[in-house]
């Protein structure tokens, strides 16, 4: 909204009034809720997992390749202390020594999507690229999630 809304809103004795100026897509891969004609259609948000593994930098392999086991994945996503996305660990990586930091052997800078991004749309370029899952952050790239193939179809 803008400042002149906002400020006539607080003129009329509302309390608590947001300018809030990033926009409707920003808003929108914040999983605030969406109305209108398109709020029906199905985002990557909805169906994005939050309950994948995480890890640090300096995380050893071998710590590292317990958990995802034990969580059932066999992915892992590297963040920072603000859960921004800097690589992910793919099975074949996690059999790699115990004693390396996962920096060594992450992949930096994966692709990712927003959670408002059309699920129809993203699940085509999945198909195109052979991929099995993709990363999904805000827009100042913290972990939202990570999609897969298989939630995706049973989604659509």
């Amino acid at each position: 909204m803008s400042p002149r809304a906002a400020s006539r809103l607080t003129s009329l004795g509302f309390r608590e009034v947001y300018d809030y100026v990033a926009g409707e897509a920003d808003w929108f891969a914040s999983g605030l809720a969406r109305e209108g004609r398109d709020a029906a259609i199905p985002r990557v948000g909805d169906v994005a997992r939050g309950d994948v593994p995480t890890c640090r930098l300096t995380d050893l392999v071998g710590d590292v390749q317990v958990r995802v086991r034990t969580a059932g994945w066999d992915i892992c996503l590297v963040v920072n202390d603000e859960c921004v996305v800097l690589g992910r660990i793919r099975a074949p990586a996690l059999a790699a020594d115990s004693t390396v930091p996962v920096e060594q052997v992450m992949e930096a800078g994966p692709t990712t999507v927003r959670p408002d991004a059309r699920l129809a749309d993203v699940a085509h370029r999945m198909h195109d690229k052979n991929t099995h899952s993709v990363v999904v952050t805000t827009s100042d790239g913290r972990l939202v999630g990570l999609i897969r193939r298989d939630d995706v179809g049973r989604t659509l």
